[in-house]
């Protein structure tokens, strides 16, 4: 089944313009999810607006936007007012600014996007503004209205393609100084740094997805397969659960545990 483009609308650098569509490059579709039941009935709960005042449902049609100015004092915001205020970065991705890729930290980066011609026709017109921003090293800043709400935008090559980060807001990335300034200034031991170096070269390794597996997914998968199978077959009684052990000492003299870890590296010949 063909996945339906997230947004539509046009690339555009000075006077060139492109056709293109926006798919998120992230998703959550595969996740477990859970409904909220009625544990008597085993029927689904059904969540729906209510009148804070009255208690009575609020029909669809009644439901409006409503920006407060006072104590149970409200300003109401109709549909087509809303939609009024679409700017152009609504339908259009604009590149004013270009910069280094490696002058933008990672913590600004938002939500990705993975931006495509949306036309034949338009493939060139992308194709250059793609390959002259990769051969420079460059991203592009622009805006672009998701949701009802204006983004800063940054556009990355990647590959054919071209991947758009939404960039968080200014004040919403803290100052680093504020928890980091309680860090005393003790500087590593020049005998342990040997050590600790040791164990990252034993322990590197490529990238590859399998290292951000979810265990708890799959946890959650084991335990739902074999609820299933128990409304199929008698279940039987569970065994005692082993007593726990105590708890251990997490008191060690560091030096001795890098050189543990070092020597275990070793035997096992990563």
């Amino acid at each position: 089944m063909a996945i339906r483009p997230y947004w539509k609308g046009y690339l555009k650098l000075s006077l060139v313009t492109c056709p293109v569509q926006m798919m998120p490059a992230t998703s959550e579709n595969d996740k477990v999810r859970f409904h909220t039941l009625n544990r008597e009935t085993q029927n689904r709960v059904v969540s729906r607006y209510v009148d804070s005042v009255t208690g009575k449902g609020v029909k669809e049609e009644d439901e409006v936007k409503g920006y407060q100015r006072g104590e149970d004092e409200y300003i109401i915001l109709e549909d087509d007012e809303l939609e009024n205020v679409a700017l152009d970065s609504t339908k259009t991705i604009d590149i004013s600014t270009f910069t280094p890729r490696d002058s933008i930290d990672w913590i600004w980066l938002d939500s990705p996007y993975y931006l495509s011609p949306n036309d034949p026709v338009g493939q060139e017109a992308f194709s250059v503004i793609r390959d002259a921003m990769q051969s420079q090293d460059m991203v592009g800043i622009s805006r672009l209205v998701i949701t009802r709400r204006e983004r800063a935008v940054m556009l990355e090559p990647r590959g054919k393609g071209i991947v758009l980060w939404t960039l968080r807001y200014g004040d919403e990335v803290r100052d680093e100084e504020t928890y980091f300034e309680g860090i005393g200034e003790t500087q590593a031991d020049s005998d342990m740094m040997p050590l600790i170096q040791q164990l990252i070269k034993k322990q590197t390794q490529d990238w590859t997805p399998k290292m951000v597996i979810d265990p708890v997914q799959d946890r959650l998968l084991d335990i739902i397969d074999a609820k299933r199978k128990s409304l199929k077959k008698p279940s039987k009684s569970a065994s005692k659960a082993p007593a726990s052990s105590p708890a251990p000492n997490n008191v060690v003299n560091i030096m001795d545990a890098l050189r543990k870890s070092v020597a275990t590296e070793n035997r096992t010949g990563k």
